[in-house]
């Protein structure tokens, strides 16, 4: 687990309930970097989400860099989990790191709908093909 997977896995453990996770889950959607109108397309939509979702993603010197935004809220802050973990890494790392791991530690799987959960792992295929290539 990277350092800041394990950052986000320990700042969730210090909310003693969900409902507190949850408002820690959707400030930290409200915090994702903006993006543009013009990069929501069909072209950038993620299939396998229920919400809508956009995301472009670059690699410049060697790490992997994205972009993404939603329709939903909550959508947005599982966005925000995944740019944390993933914004900024190299490239050649990506596949080391095992999100269904961090999503238990994270507790998102005893709280998160299937469909949501779905939609997650959704674009953390979509992060891992981009960085296969």
């Amino acid at each position: 687990m990277n350092k800041n997977a394990q950052e986000l896995v320990d700042n969730f453990a210090l909310f003693s309930d969900w409902e507190e996770r949850y408002a820690y889950l959707i400030d930290l959607g409200k915090k994702l970097p903006v993006m543009d109108d013009a990069l929501k397309t069909d072209a950038t939509l993620v299939p396998g989400c229920v919400s809508k979702v956009w995301m472009v993603a670059e690699e410049k010197d060697g790490k992997f860099y994205f972009l993404a935004d939603s329709d939903a809220h909550i959508v947005r802050g599982l966005i925000a989990i995944l740019h944390h973990i993933y914004n900024g890494e190299n490239v050649s790392d990506i596949s080391n790191i095992h999100m269904d791991e961090i999503f238990s530690k994270l507790g998102l799987d005893a709280q998160i709908t299937p469909n949501r959960r779905n939609g997650f792992f959704a674009i953390v295929k979509k992060i891992q093909n981009f960085a296969s290539v």
